[in-house]
């Protein structure tokens, strides 16, 4: 019988258990939706504990597919960052804008004043975000735009925020997988990058939402 035709059937890429290999889908899925694990949230304990124990199944799987894992077992994270440009994300200016004002308010805290939970409200972000990166600027993100921007940080877990009336009040806490993708090694890398958002018409690149380099894809 000709090989070519009816070609072996390959040896399983993991010898693993239904339940394995289904719980190694969900974190990999996690991983690629959200960019981390967050063992501290009701929904992710199971998921983590797993993910902790096949740690090295969990590694070499996204390695695969370009993404660097690591864990942080004090925290409770597992978190992703792409190694290819094509995992990265396009951001939006104000997107990145009010990411590196978060990125901003968390560097602070924790620096120069040893913070262990860095939280703000709204009201105080668009307050940093007027004195720190749009001087320059008349607008800010309007109140709907930025539930928009919030509720994509949060979505990749870089921020826990609920909305509350007056939204202004509403609470920002600002999570460590931020500063993880958001790498700057000083606050001088963090005011070079700003600077170019100060202008507009300026050619706009800043770390991305889950690390490597992006563009800015519309002011």
């Amino acid at each position: 019988m000709n090989s070519d035709i009816n070609p072996p059937t390959p040896a399983p890429l993991l010898r693993l258990t239904d339940s394995d290999r289904v719980c190694l889908g969900e974190a990999l899925q996690a991983l690629l939706a959200h960019g981390s694990i967050l063992g501290l949230e009701s929904g992710d304990g199971v998921l983590y504990a797993w993910s902790r124990q096949n740690f090295d199944w969990l590694r070499e799987m996204a390695a695969l597919i370009g993404l660097a894992v690591s864990m942080e077992h004090e925290s409770r994270l597992i978190q992703a960052v792409p190694e290819r440009p094509a995992l990265t994300l396009n951001l939006r200016q104000d997107v990145t804008i009010v990411l590196l004002a978060l990125w901003y308010e968390y560097d602070t805290q924790v620096r120069d004043h040893g913070a262990a939970q860095v939280t703000m409200t709204v009201e105080q972000l668009n307050q940093l975000l007027k004195e720190k990166l749009l001087p320059d600027l008349k607008s800010q993100p309007s109140a709907g735009r930025m539930l928009e921007i919030l509720r994509q940080a949060q979505r990749f877990n870089l921020i826990r925020f609920e909305p509350t009336q007056p939204f202004q009040q509403s609470r920002i806490e600002v999570l460590k997988t931020l500063p993880r993708v958001i790498q700057f090694n000083e606050i001088a890398e963090w005011t070079r990058t700003a600077d170019l958002h100060k202008n507009p018409s300026a050619a706009l690149s800043a770390v991305g939402e889950n690390g490597g380099e992006v563009e800015d894809v519309e002011p």
